[in-house]
């Protein structure tokens, strides 16, 4: 299944998965689905029995305060939604679909069957959860120390960052149904402020956004306006 293979290229991009590891991840059980653009994909307050691996499109974990909502992460391809419901059991949180978004559902008890044959595999999962809580911290970082501007540049490099390493993002360009009224959820801004940042970094030749399609014009000068240190997305390649 086409997530399992990008789940498989995200964690071999930090450590070489043995062939009897991804062999364990292809033969997991899936149950695939598709969910509409903000359809509901995991439900706060739910008791899942399978965490959610996304094959397709981009997911959004979110949490509601009345008729506002803060989009807490971004979920892209080969990205567990929420493997961390394992361990948690009870959603504090919900994740909807961003655009149309093809997921497949794996059941808790195949995925703890695989990691009870490779303590290497159970390692690898766990950093991908400690991966995300490292992204998590960052953001916040973002929303607390940084401006629109700088803000809005660090999670245009961080997503082209985490397509690529996917296969999903090339020559400084990749693809998001990213509306401006979702992009103000992420960063905590009107739709107002998210269009008036937009242009300044249009303006300075930084990039280039058009529907889907979003161009980073100089990627240096970007990164540098963002202070933007992948060193949190943890792509070094060592033994775990």
């Amino acid at each position: 299944m086409f997530g399992k293979d990008l789940l498989v290229r995200m964690l071999d991009r930090r450590d070489t998965l043995p062939p009897d590891e991804i062999a364990l991840i292809e033969a997991l059980p899936v149950r695939p689905a598709t969910f509409r653009p903000d359809e509901e994909v995991v439900r706060e307050g739910s008791r899942p029995a399978e965490s959610c691996l996304v094959a397709n499109g981009f997911a959004v974990r979110n949490q509601a305060i009345r008729d506002k909502r803060q989009i807490t992460a971004i979920h892209v391809p080969g990205d567990f939604v929420d493997l961390h419901s394992l361990l948690l059991k009870v959603m504090d949180h919900s994740v909807s679909a961003l655009g149309s978004c093809d997921v497949v559902f794996i059941r808790h008890k195949d995925l703890l069957a695989a990691m009870g044959e490779s303590p290497h595999l159970t390692r690898m999962l766990w950093l991908s959860t400690t991966i995300d809580a490292s992204i998590q911290r960052t953001w916040i970082t973002c929303l607390g120390r940084r401006s629109a501007k700088q803000h809005l540049a660090h999670v245009i490099c961080e997503l082209y960052v985490r397509l690529e390493i996917v296969g999903l993002a090339s020559d400084q360009t990749f693809a998001i149904p990213l509306t401006q009224a979702e992009l103000g959820d992420v960063l905590g801004l009107s739709a107002v402020h998210v269009n008036r940042t937009l242009q300044e970094l249009r303006a300075n030749d930084l990039l280039s956004w058009k529907d889907r399609r979003i161009v980073i014009l100089d990627f240096q000068r970007l990164a540098l306006l963002a202070d933007f240190d992948a060193t949190y997305l943890n792509l070094f390649h060592e033994p775990r």
